[in-house]
């Protein structure tokens, strides 16, 4: 099977397996972009499910980016204290908030120059927005889609960026925001670290990892 081939199929039963009516798993109010920049700030080394928890009386608390920032450092520690590094993501919270109403009008801007430029967001965030909110196509790598798209033999690269690239090249644009969604549904049911459950996968034939292994038999 040609990698072209390979990727055509996994793509098709990817769809057929999720659906492409796919959404970030992250809760927001939809008319406020900036509360799903935060959240995506928290998400980093934590679940969705713990942000969303937290984010869901932390967004009644501080209901606009001018209470975030002007927000108190300690007290905005307390109110995310059961996300992880929660000393770092309190003191971003309140300078991206800043940054955002002095430098964007209050407004989430939509290049990746701009995004990387605000406290806390690196490309991985930055791309969460520009497919969520302004659905520019953009491929966002996280430990799942990584790990998925390598065992898929989809990328050789280890490198978040890099991976981002590889996949670039090969998958077309209309699922370069579905490959992290469905990716990570995979990665989370099926291709788990460090066991995955193959024997349960629909992917089993275009999987590069289960292909050494056999060889390797």
């Amino acid at each position: 099977m040609t990698k072209k081939e390979r990727v055509r199929i996994i793509l098709q039963r990817l769809d057929e397996m999720y659906g492409t009516d796919m959404h970030t798993y992250l809760e927001f109010d939809h008319e406020k972009p900036w509360q799903l920049l935060f959240a995506t700030i928290l998400s980093a080394q934590c679940t969705d499910a713990r942000v969303n928890m937290v984010t869901k009386d932390l967004y009644v608390k501080y209901p606009t980016l001018e209470a975030f920032a002007s927000a108190d450092l300690s007290e905005m520690e307390n109110d995310i204290r059961s996300i992880g590094f929660y000393h770092n993501k309190a003191k971003n919270l309140i300078a991206c908030a800043g940054k955002l109403l002095s430098d964007f009008n209050g407004e989430v801007p939509r290049t990746i120059e701009e995004l990387t430029s605000l406290p806390g967001v690196g490309r991985k965030t930055a791309n969460v927005i520009r497919g969520n909110v302004y659905e520019d196509p953009s491929i966002v790598v996280d430990t799942h889609v990584k790990r998925v798209t390598n065992r898929l033999g989809l990328t050789d690269e280890t490198e978040p960026e890099k991976v981002e690239r590889d996949l670039m090249k090969v998958l077309p644009k209309d699922h370069w925001i579905l490959i992290n969604l469905q990716g990570i549904k995979l990665g989370r049911e099926i291709c788990k670290a460090p066991t995955p459950r193959c024997r349960e996968c629909f992917l089993t034939d275009c999987c590069r990892k289960i292909e050494k292994e056999r060889k390797g038999r």
